[in-house]
């Protein structure tokens, strides 16, 4: 088994107009770096959908941190406006 603060999983994950989960999230995860890549979203963290107008808002150049087991499960993103976002989520394990 890796050790800790070791990369353990990747995915290219888009956000699009409807409630979007992470979708690989390997099960010994305990955190994620996601950066946003093209489209403005919002995103909630507490396992209900956000809207184009509700939730936090991460810029295309952000970075989300994900820290413990149930902010990965409890993700949810969506796009703000016509342009998908594309996150780029490495998993890890402390």
């Amino acid at each position: 088994m890796p050790g800790p603060g070791v990369t353990i999983g990747y995915e290219s994950l888009t956000v699009g107009a409807a409630s979007t989960p992470l979708a690989s999230v390997p099960a010994s995860a305990d955190h994620a770096v996601c950066t946003n890549e093209t489209g403005q979203i919002r995103f909630r963290i507490d396992g209900v959908a956000p809207t184009a107008a509700e939730g936090h808002l991460l810029e295309i150049g952000g970075t989300l941190n994900l820290e413990g087991k149930g902010e990965l499960a409890n993700f949810r993103g969506i796009r703000t406006g016509g342009t998908s976002g594309v996150l780029k989520v490495s998993y890890g394990i402390y």
